[in-house]
């Protein structure tokens, strides 16, 4: 399997992100996830090209839309921004973590903006420098293509 993923990397139809783990405990430390540049490609492999609003995998498309389109965008930029996803052994996790410039932003993807948004009050007590934010489709351009706030 590993061999599979690594040349869908080469070939950039796939790309990683790693955990992230300043040492507490019960962090993942050497846990990915593996999103696609193109949501197409993910759709075809599946053979699921229904509306978002008929998919019961609404949440991993937008998770993966946005994130790969944020990447691209800093890259574009060409802004040097680390970013992982963080979770804990338990299964607590948060989609999208960067740090810029020795700040460090947390995010959560929900594709229905009425959906409990919550933050992991673990997270929030070993990382309270850290800023949180919820992105929707009512706020993902300003995260896309600008810095957060």
């Amino acid at each position: 399997m590993e061999k599979y993923i690594q040349v869908l990397e080469k070939t950039f139809v796939i790309f990683r992100v790693g955990s992230f783990s300043r040492n507490l405990r019960n962090e993942l430390k050497k846990s990915h996830k593996i999103y696609f540049q193109d949501n197409g490609v993910r759709n075809a492999l599946i053979q699921n090209f229904s509306l978002t609003e008929q998919r019961n995998d609404q949440g991993a498309l937008w998770e993966n839309f946005i994130i790969s389109e944020r990447i691209k965008f800093l890259q574009y930029q060409r802004r040097k921004v680390n970013h992982w996803f963080w979770r804990t052994t338990d299964q607590v996790e948060i989609d999208w973590i960067e740090e810029e410039d020795g700040v460090l932003r947390a995010f959560e993807f929900k594709y229905n903006p009425k959906k409990s948004q919550h933050f992991p009050k673990r997270f929030l007590t070993h990382y309270p420098e850290a800023t949180v934010q919820t992105i929707t489709p009512e706020n993902m351009y300003a995260f896309i293509y600008d810095s957060p706030q």
